[in-house]
């Protein structure tokens, strides 16, 4: 976290290239804490399994080819334990370190779902939601632990078309990003078991992904019968 604010500070190539051995140790130290994640989430989630490392984090350096911002490097660390691995498209476990501010991605954060849910999958959550009488509501309010929220940041203003705008979940039919957010404080993500409490937050929301990621699964599944 220190060496992450300090390159919020020096946001340029010449100071980064100064501390690169630094970089290099806290990313050593964040690829053992990416294992201990892997290994944590696999013991509650089956799906989990024959994850690398490589296969749940991210490269430092940004993307600034469509951006205004021209900073060079990323003052975040994330790592996102999905089945498959981060490019697969199925909702898993995020931990993030930010620099200790507020807001993405400053502040620090667990996420659990698919914070880039595809249209056709959130036309299968639709269906669910409303065939199976909110059975998403019932998991999110007797499984996953109160610190978490369901992510209403991009959802939409009023029902899509097709579903009544007096339903009970009329919630969740607006969601267009399926995610549940906690923002745990600084002085947790600096915790010598921050690993071990994380993994015990992100077992609450396991049902979650589950409900979600059967969704994606009969997506894929039609993709290939086509």
């Amino acid at each position: 976290m220190t060496f992450l604010q300090q390159l919020a500070s020096n946001n340029d190539k010449r100071w980064f290239d100064a501390h690169r051995s630094q970089y290099l140790d806290v990313k050593a130290q964040f690829e053992i804490l990416t294992e201990k994640l892997i290994n944590g989430c696999a013991q509650f989630d089956n799906r989990i399994h024959d994850l690398s490392v490589k296969d749940c984090t991210y490269r430092i350096y940004r993307d600034v080819r469509f951006s205004s911002d021209k900073s060079p490097y990323k003052t975040h660390m994330g790592a996102y334990i999905c089945p498959q691995g981060k490019k697969s498209g199925y909702a898993g476990y995020y931990f993030h370190i930010g620099t200790g501010g507020e807001g993405y991605p400053h502040g620090h954060m667990l996420a659990a779902g698919d914070y880039r849910t595809q249209p056709e999958v959130i036309r299968v959550l639709r269906e669910d939601i409303i065939n199976d009488n909110g059975e998403i509501d019932r998991i999110i309010r007797q499984k996953v632990s109160p610190l978490f929220s369901i992510d209403m940041n991009s959802a939409l203003k009023r029902v899509p078309r097709g579903f009544s705008e007096d339903s009970p979940w009329s919630k969740y039919l607006r969601l267009r990003t399926f995610c549940l957010c906690a923002t745990p404080e600084t002085k947790f993500m600096t915790a010598n078991d921050v690993i071990e409490r994380s993994l015990e937050l992100f077992a609450t929301t396991q049902p979650f992904l589950e409900y979600v990621n059967r969704a994606i699964e009969y997506v894929y599944e039609e993709e290939r019968i086509k």
